[in-house]
């Protein structure tokens, strides 16, 4: 398959042909070069599993973002995609294995989720004039939200039959990425080889002139989002495949990696260009990109700022191509397939050329004077997990480790992608602060089968050996809040619970514990329990809501400081006087604000502690000495009378 190829209307030899070739061939030389310079810049870019892991990574986007070419090429947009994914996903296997329906019967139904959402899409935007924007914006909180209900806010094991979707076929190549490519296939013979296809570009073309000249325009755009809505539902399946559940917070902003991925590989946001072809090598772009700045242990802050900027280049270049001359020429138009393979043919050589040549830089390279351990994060955005890594990597420096640290940003996906950079890469052990207990399963089993030690920290993980787990217990935390809320009201008294992050495992085990603790006090009667994500502007605004409707609360439970420390802000001068509000963590503002009143107490979980002690403990994994299966770090109330002798 092949990137768009352009018409120039002036002619060309030597260097300018040189230079044509590569303005016509935007998306396909910046890949060639990123794969180029990936390989000069790390030793452990061009391995065979890597490169399949590239692959891997790719697929449930490039699946999207061939279901949102369809809609691109049509002049509109779908930021559904993502929630149709999860939702699809979730129907799959809360049939399958919730209420017995018959797996094949079940991925019917899952696909059929697509085909529903894709025809409300198309039919509000074809028949209710909604702009696409709104329509599929409704959409995406609509899926998001049905999937939370039908899994009650938890993951749902995945049939073991469909899980294989996510493994390998003959134990090297990855079914994802035979399913990609099938898709694939399949949205090139759509665009280039029917009258829907043509339909398409017709319409992204001059919409106006294709209703004039006969064609259905209504009918065509309700099929253009139906369409899609397939593409997401099969990006669904094989994701939860890949985590071997279905997580109804799955592909969360992965519309917007669709679009990214569309934009990159040509199509113009304006309608009528665009290819199944240059689809895929945007995706690979991405998935390129976050591998590479993975193995080079670039910041995960950082990473989001390179990915933006070489987005903004890559439209930028589509620009300057077009402003040269440059006609695009649409699929199944009668393009010069001639050149098309002479510039695949000529990018492949150059490619393992250069490649070639690249390598034998690392080819010589011994291996690492220091052991590398790879800490994968559920997130960054959390006080608690920052100081987490920052134990981590002080015992790793004390040590003499080196200490490379992922961040999933609460993405399961994400972080199965980061732990198989580890593995891939050959770290010497990896330690995961997994973002589900499940999800995390298949990446960690297969670091077991490459025989690399693998230390849990905060969160198991299911179904899959680690060498030991380095955890407080949520449970027994949550447990101690209700407690000690309950006894600061002297046993009676009116709160609210602020829960977290629907669908984590953190907010299932503090909200249990929660319900535990408070079933010893029956004065205490529970107004309210609502979600705020672990958030602290959600804290505050939530908190805000429930004070209209619960003026006379005595007291606030919230799963983390940060939610924790948003409700005292909503309470303002009640907050420690006729309100007392316990959190959950012990992060530095949450001891601050213990320090000064405003918080009665906070379930300190010692994080910085957690980091050191999963450190030690993959290193002696390392060496083979025994490590304990479960190592506890015990929980401490900490209120206004400790708080100066407590270190976290």
């Amino acid at each position: 398959m092949a990137a768009d190829t352009l018409k120039s209307t002036t002619g060309a030899g030597g260097a300018a042909a040189v230079r044509r070739l590569l303005l016509d061939n935007g998306a396909l030389t910046a890949l060639i070069v990123l794969v180029i310079a990936m390989s000069a810049l790390s030793g452990d870019f061009l391995t065979t599993d890597n490169l399949l892991n590239v692959g891997v990574q790719a697929a449930v986007t490039a699946i999207l973002a061939f279901g949102v070419t369809f809609v691109i090429v049509s002049a509109g947009i779908d930021l559904s995609v993502g929630s149709v994914a999860a939702l699809s996903a979730t129907v799959l296997a809360w049939s399958a294995t919730s209420h017995g329906v018959p797996v094949v019967l079940a991925v019917v139904l899952a696909v059929a989720t697509g085909v529903a959402a894709g025809l409300v899409n198309g039919f509000l935007i074809a028949y209710g004039k909604l702009p696409p924007f709104i329509a599929t914006l409704a959409m995406l909180s609509v899926g998001r939200g049905l999937s939370l209900v039908i899994s009650e806010g938890s993951p749902i094991p995945f049939p073991d039959s469909i899980s294989h979707l996510g493994d390998t076929l003959g134990g090297r190549m990855p079914v994802p990425v035979l399913v990609m490519v099938v898709m694939g296939l399949i949205a090139a013979f759509v665009l280039g080889r029917t009258y829907i296809g043509r339909s398409m570009y017709a319409i992204g073309g001059n919409e106006e002139a294709a209703r004039l000249s006969g064609l259905r325009v209504r009918r065509q755009k309700i099929a253009v989002y139906v369409l899609s809505g397939v593409f997401a539902a099969v990006a669904g399946v094989v994701l939860a495949a890949r985590l071997s559940s279905a997580q109804p917070q799955a592909a969360d902003g992965y519309e917007l990696d669709a679009i990214a991925a569309v934009v990159i590989g040509g199509a113009s946001l304006a309608g009528g260009t665009g290819k199944a072809s240059g689809t895929l090598i945007g995706a690979l772009i991405l998935a390129v990109l976050r591998n590479g700045l993975n193995l080079l242990s670039v910041s995960a802050f950082w990473q989001q700022v390179v990915i933006g900027v070489v987005i903004a280049l890559a439209v930028l270049l589509d620009t300057v191509r077009r402003k040269a001359g440059a006609t695009p020429v649409a699929a199944g138009t009668g393009g010069n397939k001639g050149r098309q393979a002479v510039t695949y043919g000529l990018a492949a050589v150059v490619t393992v050329a250069v490649v070639g040549a690249t390598s034998l830089l690392h080819g010589g390279s011994s291996q690492a004077a220091n052991p590398r351990v790879g800490l994968a994060l559920s997130t960054l955005n959390n006080p608690f997990f920052v100081q987490i890594q920052s134990g981590a990597q002080a015992e790793a420096k004390r040590l003499g480790v080196d200490l490379t640290v992922t961040d999933a940003q609460n993405d399961a996906s994400q972080q199965a992608n980061q732990l198989q950079n580890f593995t891939s890469s050959g770290y010497d052990a990896v330690v995961v602060n997994p973002v589900d207990s499940d999800a995390a399963g298949p990446a960690v089993r297969a670091a077991d089968r490459a025989d690399i030690p693998v230390v849990a920290v905060d969160r198991g993980v299911n179904k899959a050996t680690a060498d030991t787990l380095v955890a407080s217990d949520n449970v027994a935390g949550g447990e101690l809040a209700a407690r000690t809320i309950a006894e600061r009201l002297g046993g009676t008294g009116k709160i609210v619970i602020l829960q977290g992050q629907a669908g984590t495992s953190a907010a299932r085990e503090r909200a249990e514990g929660f319900a535990k603790g408070l079933k010893a006090y029956p004065g205490i009667r529970v107004l309210a329990q609502q979600p705020a994500d672990f958030d602290r502007t959600k804290g505050l605004d939530v908190m805000s809501n429930l004070l209209q409707a619960h003026p006379d609360v005595q007291g606030v439970v919230a799963a983390n400081d940060e939610m924790a420390l948003g409700a005292v802000k909503a309470l303002g001068s009640k907050a420690g006087r006729s309100v007392q509000v316990v959190g959950f963590d012990g992060t530095p503002d949450g001891l601050k604000a213990v320090e000064q009143g405003t918080l009665y107490a906070s379930v300190a979980q010692q994080p910085s502690q957690l980091g050191k002690i999963a450190v030690d403990n993959a290193l002696k994994a390392l060496r083979g000495e025994k490590v304990e299966q479960t190592v506890k770090v015990p929980v401490k109330v900490v209120t206004k009378e400790n708080v100066a002798g407590f270190s976290g």
